[in-house]
């Protein structure tokens, strides 16, 4: 199988299942529908965390033993069993425990395993360009997915359906990263045998003592924003008379069209110093939504900034962990990128659930617009500092 046919292969198969996450978003108007509030849909995600964290870790322990592609194929089967007790169970109990468990599960090993696979196909100074590539499919899946879920309500599915047709395409997802496993290792940049991807005590203290910890810290406050924003977006959307359909839409196509305009970007001279611009952007647009009211023009105007900060900001942090991880430690670096994530996109729904049940939607706006401030300053320190750094060579 030629390279040309790999990466769109490749791609299809992160796109089905990434829907798997954006779905997630609408778990609010799921569990709303048997009678359960937000609180609930916090702590079924934190049980999604905590099979996550643990998956995460032990994912290059699997892969070793499988190998990745097989690995990805499982994850997904199981985050399609996962979306199918989503769209069956009649209420909380074990079935949904079970899904919630299922998720954390199969998206731990495809969102630490997926760029793993993509760094074995491209040289280094191609990361930008095929990582950004490789997260348009993924926010793709993650936007587009609510806005299905809405048009198939607006069509007169329920809410479950949207969940039942997601699993169905994961499942194309798990045959298509089994039917790539021996494309991928005939087209390997590096022919060498896949390193070793298993995480222990000592690579953990490798990664931390690098460069790499700034980059994994970041996407841990990142990923606290998006979930916070995202997640219980039905629910700020609802009580401002607004359709969640017009964020997910303006969100969604704001990022895919800027990171398809980027792809070939490397990330300039100073890759930080772009991602604390970028970043800026995303602090003005949460800024904005604290105030913005029932307004629809600034509804989608919050989507885009916030689509332009984050959405097209991301792709370079990835980027940046790799570069700044150890030879020896890249496969480890990303999925600790991948495990500081997870633990924000699925842990901070806990807090975010709380907050809207015991003190309302304002002040959880005004914690995630403080947590944008922060990723912001910690991107502008670092790349000051690299500014510096090169003034000094010169």
């Amino acid at each position: 199988m030629s390279r040309k046919l790999i990466f769109p292969l490749y791609y299809a198969a992160i796109l089905f299942q990434a829907g798997a996450y954006g779905l997630t978003f609408m778990l609010p108007r799921l569990f709303d529908s048997f009678g359960a509030n937000e609180k609930v849909v916090g702590t079924m995600l934190l049980l999604t965390t905590a099979a996550t964290v643990i998956t995460v870790y032990f994912s290059g322990h699997l892969s070793d033993l499988l190998g990745r592609l097989r690995t990805l194929g499982m994850a997904c089967i199981a985050i399609s069993a996962s979306l199918f007790l989503y769209g069956t169970v009649p209420g909380v109990g074990a079935g949904l425990a079970a899904a919630s468990l299922l998720l954390g599960f199969g998206w731990g090993l495809t969102y630490s395993l997926g760029p793993i696979v993509m760094s074995r196909l491209v040289r280094a100074d191609e990361r930008v360009r095929y990582f950004t590539l490789l997260s348009v499919f993924v926010m793709a899946g993650f936007g587009f997915a609510p806005v299905i879920a809405s048009a198939m309500e607006d069509a007169g599915f329920a809410i479950r359906d949207a969940f039942v047709l997601n699993g169905a395409l994961c499942l194309v997802s798990a045959a298509l990263f089994l039917a790539l496993d021996r494309p991928i290792k005939a087209q390997a940049v590096n022919a060498r045998p896949e390193a070793p991807s298993r995480i222990t005590l000592a690579a953990v203290a490798g990664v931390l003592r690098s460069p790499a910890r700034l980059p994994v810290f970041m996407v841990f406050l990142g990923a606290s924003i998006f979930a916070g924003l995202n997640n219980f977006q039905t629910v700020f959307a609802d009580a401002r008379g607004l359709d969640y359909a017009y964020f997910f839409m303006s969100y969604t196509l704001t990022s895919v069209i800027f990171r398809l305009v980027m792809a070939r970007f490397t990330g300039g001279a100073n890759p930080y110093m772009t991602i604390a611009l970028l970043q800026c952007l995303m602090c003005a647009g949460l800024a904005l939504f604290v105030v913005s009211g029932d307004s629809l023009p600034l509804y989608v105007l919050v989507a885009v900034l916030f689509g332009l900060g984050y959405g097209v900001s991301y792709p370079v942090l990835v980027a940046m962990a790799a570069d700044d991880a150890d030879d020896d430690l890249g496969a480890q670096t990303l999925q600790l990128f991948a495990l500081t994530y997870f633990i924000g996109i699925f842990g901070f729904p806990l807090i975010a659930g709380w907050m809207i049940v015991e003190v309302g939607t304002t002040p959880l706006l005004i914690l995630i617009t403080l947590l944008a401030v922060v990723e912001a300053a910690l991107a502008l320190r670092r790349g000051l500092a690299r500014r510096g750094a090169s003034a000094a060579e010169a």
